[in-house]
């Protein structure tokens, strides 16, 4: 029947009906979706009355778990006024506040909000407005955009030209245009002083013909959680100013709250506006998993490269659901969380992270053990083919949903840890090692 919700009928009409995902779904008619029912906080629960702690926020949006009644009434009451109206031609308060709001949290540094629908769409537009900046400046040669080594930034055409992970990529390799890759700073590798002469040897060749550097500041998300040092970031934005090339900040995982600051690029303790990078792109938790929403928030010298009466240099952009009414009100509600001491809070559970999961460490599959904020990652030695599917099966069982990144091993959890919480965490994951390696296991 169609409205059987039992999990098998639910499975058999996802999988008849949805194409998901990230998912190759001949795979799926063999590990089918898991069908949930509600969502309470920072579990899930399916229609067997199974529950499961977001250990990946559901994709990294989810900052203050499911169904949070400040945020939902944040929605409602915006939805009684005005849902939606479009941003062309017409404004609305929500937006205003919130590229207002924005805007101070950058010291007034990158004073101009253009809203995107999605993560990938924010990197396009990024892309677009540096191109098309150099362009209206009289420098049209400025085409090129340099990426790092297993960096993300989506899964459009344009994002997908500026991401160097070969699954997402490689399929679609004719249709990109062809960027520049660097390599990418590691922690586990050591070699932040390499990459960065091999982005100066590039920039110091092509700077003239390169419109922009795209990076993901602090932590490379689907490379595997690859972590690197503000020094790091505060070098490329020198070099980049050196050669007069634009800085895009990719913080589409890695802002609100993520790492420690309210956007990640804050690490780096810019003391002027000229230590902030050109774009910051955010998406994903700017509406705590409720609906979807990115921004470019970028410098009143790129703003300006557009100001005509001509047409032609203006920025041609825009989606039906620009600045949606909704999502923006959502998003203030989440700046207001940020406004009240968030951060704060974040601090201490990353410590109740830092702490509960020390003793995996110990554990003789595990390897560089790493965290940076509310970000915990490590990487499983030897490793064998299929682990990430085995793993994230595994978990479920001990009511942990989560999904690795190949052999890493991730926790991006609700903003919602305690001492307690962060224990749980920590033996759940370890029991779900005892699972698949039970020769390894530590007490």
């Amino acid at each position: 029947m169609a409205d059987d919700r039992s999990t098998a009928a639910l499975q058999r009409r996802s999988l008849d009906a949805v194409w998901h995902p990230c998912t190759q779904m001949a795979r799926a008619e063999r590990v089918p979706p898991l069908p949930i029912a509600r969502g309470d906080g920072p579990w899930l629960f399916d229609f067997d009355g199974h529950r499961y702690f977001d250990a990946n926020s559901s994709w990294w949006v989810n900052l203050f778990g499911h169904a949070d009644i400040g945020i939902n009434a944040a929605i409602k009451k915006q939805l009684d006024t005005l849902p939606h109206v479009m941003l062309a031609g017409c404004t609305h308060e929500p937006a205003i506040r919130l590229a207002e709001r924005l805007s101070a949290r950058t010291g007034g540094a990158l004073g101009h909000v253009f809203f995107g629908s999605d993560g990938a769409s924010a990197v396009e537009i990024a892309l677009k407005q540096s191109f098309h900046s150099w362009r209206n400046l009289g420098q049209s040669e400025k085409r090129e955009f340099v990426c790092l080594r297993n960096g993300y930034h989506g899964e459009t055409i344009g994002a997908l030209a500026v991401t160097d992970v070969a699954i997402f990529r490689d399929a679609y390799d004719p249709l990109l245009m062809r960027a520049h890759i660097v390599d990418s700073p590691d922690s586990r590798l050591g070699n932040e002083a390499a990459a960065l002469t091999a982005l100066r040897t590039l920039l110091a060749e092509r700077h003239a013909h390169i419109a922009a550097v795209i990076l993901e500041p602090l932590v490379q998300g689907a490379a595997g959680m690859v972590m690197h040092s503000p020094d790091y970031l505060r070098q490329v934005r020198a070099m980049t100013r050196e050669f007069g090339v634009h800085l895009i900040a990719d913080e589409i995982a890695v802002g609100c709250g993520r790492t420690g600051q309210f956007f990640a690029w804050q690490h780096t303790q810019p003391a002027s506006a000229d230590q902030w990078p050109d774009f910051i792109l955010l998406s994903k938790g700017i509406t705590a998993g409720t609906l979807p929403l990115s921004l470019v928030l970028t410098t009143d010298a790129v703003y300006r490269a557009f100001w005509s009466e001509d047409v032609t240099r203006g920025f041609l952009h825009s989606h039906s659901y620009t600045g949606n009414a909704l999502a923006c009100a959502a998003a203030n509600a989440v700046l207001d969380r940020f406004d009240a001491g968030q951060l704060q809070h974040n601090a201490e559970q990353a410590s109740q992270l830092a702490e509960a999961f020390a003793p995996l460490a110990k554990h003789a599959r595990v390897a560089h053990l790493r965290q940076q904020g509310m970000i915990l990652a490590f990487d499983v030695e030897a490793a064998p083919a299929g682990f990430a599917e085995a793993f994230h099966l595994a978990a479920r069982r001990h009511e942990l949903l989560i999904r690795p990144i190949g052999r890493t091993v991730y926790l991006m959890p609700p903003y919602l840890i305690d001492a307690h919480v962060a224990r749980w965490l920590a033996e759940a994951v370890r029991r779900t090692l005892a699972d698949l390696f039970p020769e390894s296991d530590v007490a």
